[in-house]
């Protein structure tokens, strides 16, 4: 077997395998995702109908990269739900639960985790319990022997644990970040009538094999540039991709690649002074019209300041009037894929790059921090005891 153009033996020469694997399978694991949500389907959504009908506030949660998806979700939640949903990381309620829960306000908490064995996984969960009078638990979790998929909660909660091969063995959550994503917009669009919801699938996993079997060897390329910052631009649902694609980058690259991320229209307020002359600018484009406009209107003023390496662009088709030095798309033409499914496939990109310039700076993908500075579970977190008040 081969991951992009490389055997098994030269991967795991490389100390990329794990990586590599993840990566090349996810359509196949979205594949497999779907189909036990739908496997699921009825018990999910008798535990959703219940919930939705008594909550009043939705919160998604998670650390890290995990906490990142929620940026992806909160407006496909808000759409389809009606409810009021906004993203707070564990690291966030740990800290200052007081700013973020309220006792009188019936919630639906939305943890998501890989593992959920990070320190304030359970203990995010635990001091929700504490402080909010009526709560639901919805988990999202790789890991089934996890603690977080094993708390025990006094209040209502429902488990989904995503097939085994999402758990990802590499430090860097690759195919558990773009299957718990899913999941999550399955839960939020979930109907009785779900053909639309299993199209979507369908153009999403052609999308991930596209960028996988066509695209890999550009972004090999783009690697291969002598470049040590990167900046990612996306709006939405693309914003949370766009946060998430400089974390990977910048984490499989140890630190070597400064990365950031922000919106379009949020980047002009002072962000910009980061680019310079060794910046490479990846482009998350909208397939929204009236939010691409906003984002070409951006592009084309990036020739006010200093010159980035390489304006790199990814979309589901090509964008018309705006020049790139790379264009990345999916598709020669629009396919019907909804913005927040084309939020998933948009990650794929910053993965494979990650990928491939941590084996060109002579680091292990599977576990690039040389120092041990960053590993594949957080270690050393001390929970300390929190008063129950919201004061």
């Amino acid at each position: 077997m081969k991951y992009f153009d490389l055997t098994e033996a030269e991967m795991a020469r490389l100390g990329a395998i794990h990586t590599a694997r993840e990566i090349w399978n996810q359509p196949q694991v979205w594949d497999c995702t779907y189909k036990k949500f739908i496997d699921q389907k009825d018990e999910i959504e008798s535990f959703r109908n219940k919930v939705l009908k008594q909550c009043n506030k939705i919160i998604l949660t998670g650390a890290g990269t995990s906490a990142y998806i929620g940026y992806s979700l909160e407006g496909t939640f808000q759409r389809y739900t009606g409810i009021t949903t906004i993203s707070i990381p564990t690291t966030h309620l740990v800290t200052h639960p007081g700013d973020y829960l309220n006792k009188c306000l019936s919630t639906l908490v939305i943890s998501f985790a890989r593992s959920g064995n990070s320190p304030e996984s359970v203990a995010a969960l635990r001091l929700v319990d504490k402080m909010c009078k009526n709560v639901f638990h919805l988990v999202i979790t790789c890991d089934e022997e996890g603690k977080l998929a094993r708390y025990q909660s006094p209040n209502p909660k429902y488990t989904i644990v995503l097939p085994p091969e999402s758990n990802d063995k590499s430090l860097a959550m690759t195919s558990s970040y773009t299957s718990m994503t899913l999941t999550g917009l399955l839960f939020a669009r979930i109907k009785k009538d779900n053909d639309a919801l299993a199209r979507q699938v369908q153009h999403l996993r052609r999308f991930g094999k596209t960028l996988i079997h066509e695209k890999a060897g550009l972004l090999k390329d783009i690697s291969k540039l002598r470049f040590n910052r990167a900046v990612f631009m996306g709006s939405g649902p693309l914003f949370g991709t766009s946060t998430e694609s400089s974390l990977k980058l910048q984490e499989l690259t140890d630190g070597n690649i400064v990365c950031k991320s922000d919106s379009y229209l949020g980047f002009r307020h002072g962000p910009k002074a980061v680019i310079d002359e060794q910046t490479i600018v990846l482009f998350l484009f909208s397939n929204k019209q009236s939010v691409q406009r906003y984002e070409k209107d951006f592009v084309r003023d990036m020739q006010k300041g200093k010159n980035p390496m390489r304006l790199i662009g990814v979309s589901e088709s090509p964008v018309a009037d705006i020049e790139l030095d790379t264009e990345i798309c999916f598709s020669t033409s629009p396919t019907g894929i909804d913005e927040d499914f084309l939020s998933i496939a948009a990650v794929l990109p910053a993965q494979i790059l990650g990928m491939f310039k941590s084996i060109e700076l002579e680091l292990k993908p599977d576990n690039p921090s040389v120092t041990g500075a960053i590993s594949r579970v957080v270690e050393g977190v001390v929970i300390y005891d929190e008063e129950t008040s919201n004061q």
